[in-house]
């Protein structure tokens, strides 16, 4: 029988009520999965039964993974130029490192709590650093964007790099709406749910990031000959005229 969308969604609530609350993500990723199973046993025996450290080891590799992925698309790497220049290698070393002591002020706010002397100061560090990576990711995307600008008014080929700019347009437009949702609105969900609402922010959360990410692996997917570049001559002289009309500020 065909489950519709009403059913589905009848589904989901009743299993996020049950006495296995977070389960029904288990299947989504391998982080998911973990949380799920680190919360059930801590409601069943008290202790995780080591799920926790799976937990932060994928959550690591989330996050670290995630950013690295934007920076490499936003400096154009493989799909403008097959290599990275020194300032966004400079991003690269920066964001790194600083994802991995935002994984360990996670560790401690999640093994912790307020109880403990400096509970609020790693609360603080953590969002610190997430809005330093936060803004660290776009700054490649600004200056790919910059240079795709200036190339168009000399190597001759403007409708391909309006095509490219729109894309990465499209792409920091999109960035900006993800990071803005996943960081306030799931926060403030956090904040005014009440506890047996808890699932909804992951729920949305997950749900904006699955997404986000099938977005961002379309736009960029690998072909062998991309038809939105396949243009002609009377698109060429269409697209140096938007470009001259046209800033692409962000």
């Amino acid at each position: 029988m065909a489950l519709t969308p009403i059913k589905w969604s009848r589904w989901v609530r009743t299993l996020a009520t049950t006495a296995k609350p977070g389960r029904w993500w288990t299947g989504f990723s391998p982080f998911l999965s973990c949380a799920a199973e680190d919360q059930h046993y801590i409601r069943v025996t008290g202790t995780p039964h080591g799920w926790d450290v799976l937990f932060y080891i994928f959550q690591f590799l989330k996050g670290g993974l995630l950013f690295t992925v934007i920076i490499l698309i936003g400096t154009g790497w493989s799909f403008l130029k097959p290599f990275l220049q020194v300032r966004e290698k400079k991003v690269l070393m920066i964001v790194i490192p600083l994802q991995v002591i935002a994984n360990i002020a996670s560790v401690v706010i999640g093994e912790t709590g307020p109880f403990i002397q400096n509970w609020v100061t790693w609360n603080q560090v953590f969002l610190l650093i997430d809005l330093i990576c936060c803004c660290a990711i776009m700054f490649p995307i600004v200056w790919s964007i910059r240079t795709l600008r200036e190339t168009s008014k000399t190597d001759g080929k403007a409708a391909r790099n309006l095509a490219k700019l729109t894309l990465f347009r499209q792409f920091y437009i999109v960035l900006v709406g993800y990071l803005y949702f996943t960081r306030i609105v799931v926060y403030a969900l956090k904040t005014i749910a009440a506890y047996k609402f808890q699932w909804v922010s992951v729920a949305a959360e997950e749900t904006v990031s699955l997404a986000f990410y099938i977005f961002m692996f379309y736009m960029f997917r690998p072909v062998e000959r991309n038809q939105y570049f396949v243009l002609d001559d009377e698109e060429e002289e269409a697209a140096e005229a938007a470009l001259r009309e046209e800033e692409f500020e962000l």
